[in-house]
């Protein structure tokens, strides 16, 4: 069996990401999902919209879509309407997904199309200057935030449950095969999956928060994670700090295609 850089990636590896990001890691977890699952990489459309890590689809080998800011989520709902046979997945950075892309992303949640989606939160805008983002820790600095950002982060698995999203999941990068595992499920759930990775940027986050090398934001994600079943188990005070891993919905409900496509069905045949 051929490793799977040979199998999913093109030949223009090694990457262009700053020493220590995470978006390897996730693309990696990624790619062993695909492997587990044995897909066919002809029937997979991996969509990204503008940013660090929507810059993944630009590595993979298979059919992918590199969209607007904020964007992603649209062209994958068109994809997957066009082509309901093929397995789609949307990757997006915390900005991308949860500001410029925020309304999309609600909406997405809400239709619950059969897709998966993957965000990858660093907690900052990390290619357009280092501004602060949606899911920016209080207090945390930024170019926009230089003593620190007075905003609430959404919690964006609680946001996706709001929503109406059917699967709602969390990993991060130093649990790497948890998060394999995560992605695995989420593509076998029926209906909209949403799985937020807790990731590093050493560069426009980790500089201005005193975290500036590769190996402490590594640290730092492993300190600051807990799984769910751990979580269950702690007072709420010892949680103020921690990124809760784990499965946090898997529920069953109408999916969008199915449910159009009986529409078609009905209205097609005469009956009101």
């Amino acid at each position: 069996m051929k490793p799977v850089y040979e199998k999913y990636f093109r030949d223009n590896l090694p990457h262009i990401w700053c020493s220590g990001c995470g978006n390897g890691i996730v693309m990696s977890a990624w790619a062993r999902a695909m492997d587990e699952l044995n897909l066919d990489k002809n029937k997979v459309i991996g969509v990204s919209g503008i940013g660090c890590s929507s810059r993944i689809t630009g590595y993979l080998d298979l059919n992918t879509l590199h969209t607007a800011h904020g964007r992603a989520l649209p062209f994958a709902t068109g994809a997957k309407m066009a082509k309901p046979e093929m397995d789609v997945f949307i990757f997006s950075g915390d900005g991308d997904c949860s500001a410029i892309g925020g309304n999309h992303f609600i909406h997405a949640c809400r239709r619950n199309m059969d897709m998966t989606m993957i965000v990858i939160n660093n907690n900052i805008y990390g290619m357009t200057g280092g501004q602060f983002s949606p899911l920016t820790p209080f207090g945390k600095k930024a170019t926009t935030a230089p003593y620190g950002s007075v905003d609430r982060p959404f919690d964006l698995c609680e946001l996706a449950m709001g929503a109406g999203a059917t699967f709602v999941a969390r990993g991060d990068i130093y649990h790497a095969k948890q998060l394999t595992d995560l992605i695995v499920a989420g593509y076998k759930h029926k209906g909209f999956s949403m799985i937020e990775v807790i990731a590093s940027c050493p560069i426009s986050y980790g500089r201005r928060n005193k975290i500036p090398k590769p190996a402490d934001m590594m640290q730092y994600v492993k300190d600051h994670t807990v799984t769910k079943a751990v979580a269950d188990k702690l007072p709420a005070e010892n949680l103020k700090d921690k990124y809760v891993t784990g499965i946090f919905r898997d529920i069953e409900d109408v999916e969008y295609n199915e449910a159009y496509a009986a529409l078609c069905k009905r209205v097609q045949g005469g009956a009101e």
